[in-house]
């Protein structure tokens, strides 16, 4: 972004919010510009971009976010998450902003947590935490080259934005924080988003269509590019879904990184939207089991269709293409339709992995979560909400056993799947609990009442 004119922050003691937002609102008001902060700690609560601002860190400065919900009150947003209405950073209809420089934003996640949850291993956060920033509506954004720390919630989030770009940028979330993912692309048209390194507990890079205030779609979410990026991540790392109210198409990822991650590659079906033309390609994928309360456990690749709302059906997932993938699962691939609307045309071609146990077991279990019991949980079904629950049998709803045990590709009720090149290195003997059959395929199964709540 080509600033028209500059003004140079100064860190100060204490808050620093007024001054800042009157300098944003008079660039603004004068036709666009860059506000600087200067190296030091900026400490503010909510911040309001407008047309036409670059907030730009130098180098050494530290933007610092109140650690306070109740300080976020007039930076709210339309669209929930989480139970989240706030921001630290947002902006709502604006056209040519941008978060740009060298500095970091250390928004201060410690503050929003409650408890630490020993049997799955993550801290309980607090009912109600801001996400770091939120665009909505937003025409020509561009996020480059900023480090954001210890995010309390989601880390960035566009809303219905088109032409945004996110480069170079550095994200460093607590592995142990739920629902910390690091950038969300929701409805969004025209994006590229390359050259960034995300570590978090939650999805990586998730592009999805959330429901609107209106109880509608929001949007759709197509011509999306995401590449050389390096993501590790305890739920998906590169993520199509949950939420799929809108179609999303035209969506590419390519020559990416996966490590130290549960899942590599996803796409959920759930709620309406088609999603269709889709490559992820040369990407290397370092996937892990984890406990049974995390999503997923060691897949490389999980694509699946699911009606978790009976009067709204998943909409189907359409010409899928992954290849040139290699590195190691503990997992295995699954591409499972578990509802009418169905998965077709999929290509999986020049796939190498290595596939080998992990020390927990719970890669020998499928994953079609979140279902509707996920909507709704019981207060004593144990678990977090929208996130796991347990049945009778006190099991996670939606994790299934592999029939005949876990196999290195799982293909349920897909029309027409052609698979070219998929060398997958597996154990001898194989470990207990293992499939002899290195490919699976079967009807989908039935599990609907298994998933009512």
């Amino acid at each position: 972004m080509s600033a028209t004119s500059l003004v140079a922050i100064e860190a100060l003691d204490g808050d620093n919010t007024d001054r800042l937002q009157a300098e944003i609102d008079s660039l603004s008001a004068a036709g666009g510009g860059r506000l600087e902060l200067l190296a030091g700690i900026h400490l503010c609560r909510g911040l309001r971009l407008h047309s036409g601002v670059d907030l730009h860190l130098a180098v050494g400065a530290i933007l610092r976010p109140v650690p306070d919900y109740a300080a976020y009150a007039h930076t709210r947003v339309s669209v929930i998450a989480e139970k989240s209405d706030r921001g630290m950073i947002v902006a709502r209809d604006a056209r040519r902003i941008s978060l740009t420089g060298e500095g970091r934003i250390e928004a201060g996640c410690d503050s929003f947590i409650t408890g630490d949850d020993e049997t799955v291993g993550t801290f309980i956060p607090a009912e109600f935490r801001p996400r770091v920033v939120v665009f909505e509506g937003c025409d020509e954004v561009e996020i480059r080259s900023i480090h954001v720390s210890r995010s309390p919630m989601w880390t960035l989030h566009f809303v219905n934005c088109t032409d945004v770009a996110v480069r170079n940028v550095t994200i460093e979330n607590d592995r142990r924080l739920p629902n910390t993912d690091g950038i969300v692309l929701d409805a969004c048209r025209g994006a590229v988003i390359e050259d960034c390194s995300i570590s978090t507990a939650d999805d990586g890079i998730c592009l999805k269509t959330s429901i609107g205030p209106q109880g509608v779609a929001i949007g759709r979410c197509e011509n999306i590019l995401v590449r050389r990026c390096s993501v590790q991540s305890l739920s998906c790392a590169l993520k199509i879904g949950t939420e799929t109210h809108g179609d999303v198409t035209n969506v590419v990822f390519e020559d990416c990184s996966v490590s130290a991650s549960n899942r590599a590659l996803g796409i959920f079906s759930r709620d309406g939207g088609r999603i269709s033309n889709i490559r992820f390609s040369r990407i290397t994928v370092e996937c892990r089991e984890t406990p049974d309360g995390f999503w997923g456990s060691g897949e490389a690749l999980t694509v699946n269709v699911v009606d978790r709302v009976a009067e709204r059906p998943a909409g189907a997932i359409e010409n899928l293409i992954v290849e040139d993938v290699t590195g190691h699962m503990e997992g295995a691939i699954t591409v499972i339709a578990a509802a009418p609307a169905g998965i077709r045309n999929i290509w999986l071609r020049r796939i190498g992995l290595d596939q080998q146990p992990g020390q927990l077991g719970t890669g020998q279990s499928y994953d079609l979560r979140p279902t509707n019991a996920d909507l709704a949980p019981k207060a004593d079904g144990g678990g977090r909400a929208n996130a796991w629950t347990r049945g009778a049998n006190g099991r996670v709803i939606g994790l299934e056993r592999y029939p005949g045990g876990m196999p290195a590709v799982y293909v349920a009720d897909v029309t027409g799947i052609l698979m070219n090149e998929v060398r997958i290195t597996r154990p001898t003997p194989l470990p207990q609990g293992w499939n002899e059959i290195d490919v699976v395929e079967t009807a989908a199964p039935d599990g609907s009442g298994a998933w009512q709540n």
